[in-house]
């Protein structure tokens, strides 16, 4: 079974068949569902989020493959808040020193992680800040059998950004597709904007008996043969690393199982102090992206042999982290549509993967990688747009 997701943002193709039924608002459980030919999926209005998407394995059993609640209350009360799902904003990932400068003018935003006696609120900010998009409930302004339209303001000065932004984020289903668009325009000044989508995944539903763990997928990203350096925080240092063939980092050279490079001591540390894993991002170095949707311009595989179920991501972004889930603890739970009867009802660590397709991390602060026409947007210019598939 093949899904594909497409970034500008995305859509994703999955194998399946479920018949559609009128779109008639949220469920009983405050999720809005479309329907696609051999896929369905949720979606939420906190965060724009993902809550459940559903395909058939190998052997036409249905497996729920994203992580979620099975109640869309429950994502304002959950206090991990993992950015489950959804759509961070408005400058996703990381900004050192939660500084950034446009046009000679130095920018404050509100920084919310790695905090620090010296910096109690945190050394950086991650995901937009403490109150970034997906903190916040979107509107819904498009409802289909097929397509959810979810729009968002932010305003000028929220979390330090400057000047107003205005969002519009619509999920589309197709024949095994998930397709995400993403556009957003700053309307009023010069002010830095990266999306993305924080889905979490486990392409087995979290039901195979052989394992818990994500490490069995087997990832391929045939055009990064780069990532962008980090600090122990995961802060860029400016430098673009080579992963050489055979490393941690080679998933390019040949698909691997996320999990195959975990004896190799380079791991340890690869994701941050003290961190054993992956929370990286690859530079996607395509021979073109006019026809980013070509069947050769395919910027990441992932599958797993358990389930049958494969996913192939198409995206207009230049960049793509991938996380491996190295700070789940065993306390999130499943979804009742997810696990298997003996099994465990939370997700362990190292149990799911993050994909996220995005521009390279922190460009606003590194203006000598040249990406600030790909994330400083001001009035009058195209809209930040991110598609994927």
């Amino acid at each position: 079974m093949r899904l594909t997701y497409t970034a500008a943002v995305g859509a994703w193709l999955v194998g399946a068949a479920y018949g559609s039924s009128n779109a008639k608002g949220p469920d009983s459980n405050g999720k809005y569902w479309i329907y696609g030919e051999g896929i369905k999926a949720a979606f939420i209005p906190y965060g724009a989020s993902i809550s459940d998407l559903v395909v058939n394995d190998k052997n036409g059993v249905p497996r729920d493959i994203v992580m979620g609640f099975d109640k869309a209350s429950s994502y304002e009360t959950d206090e991990s808040h993992p950015h489950l799902g959804s759509v961070p904003g408005r400058y996703a990932n990381r900004i050192k020193n939660s500084t950034f400068e446009i046009d000679g003018e130095v920018f404050h935003v509100s920084p919310n992680e790695n905090p620090t006696p010296e910096h109690p609120k945190g050394l950086n900010t991650l995901h937009g800040g403490a109150d970034g998009w997906d903190w916040r409930n979107f509107t819904v302004v498009s409802h289909t059998d097929s397509s959810i339209t979810f729009s968002i303001v932010d305003p000028d000065g929220k979390e330090g950004f400057p000047g107003e932004v205005v969002s519009f984020i619509t999920y589309t289903l197709g024949n095994l597709t998930w397709d995400a668009k993403i556009i957003a325009v700053a309307t009023t000044k010069k002010t830095p904007i990266m999306l993305t989508s924080h889905t979490y995944w486990n392409l087995d539903g979290f039901a195979n008996d052989e394992t818990d763990l994500a490490l069995n997928h087997t990832f391929y990203m045939p055009y990064s043969g780069q990532r962008v350096d980090v600090d122990n925080i995961l802060i860029p240092t400016g430098d673009i690393l080579p992963n050489k063939k055979g490393s941690v980092n080679d998933f390019w050279s040949a698909p691997k199982q996320i999990g195959k490079s975990f004896s190799d001591p380079e791991i340890h540390g690869n994701c941050g102090y003290n961190c054993t894993g992956y929370d990286n991002c690859w530079i996607v170095n395509r021979p073109s992206t006019h026809n980013w949707l070509a069947e050769d311009n395919i910027v990441a595989s992932i599958w797993s042999d358990w389930s049958g179920i494969k996913l192939d991501i198409y995206s207009d972004q230049d960049a793509f982290q991938m996380y491996s889930c190295n700070f789940q603890d065993g306390t999130f739970p499943l979804k009742s549509t997810q696990g298997r009867p003996d099994g465990p009802r939370t997700v362990p660590k190292y149990g799911c993967v993050v994909l996220e397709v995005q521009d390279w991390i922190d460009g606003i602060n590194h203006p000598e990688w040249g990406r600030l026409h790909k994330q400083v947007f001001g009035p009058g210019d195209d809209p930040f747009s991110d598609g994927s598939c």
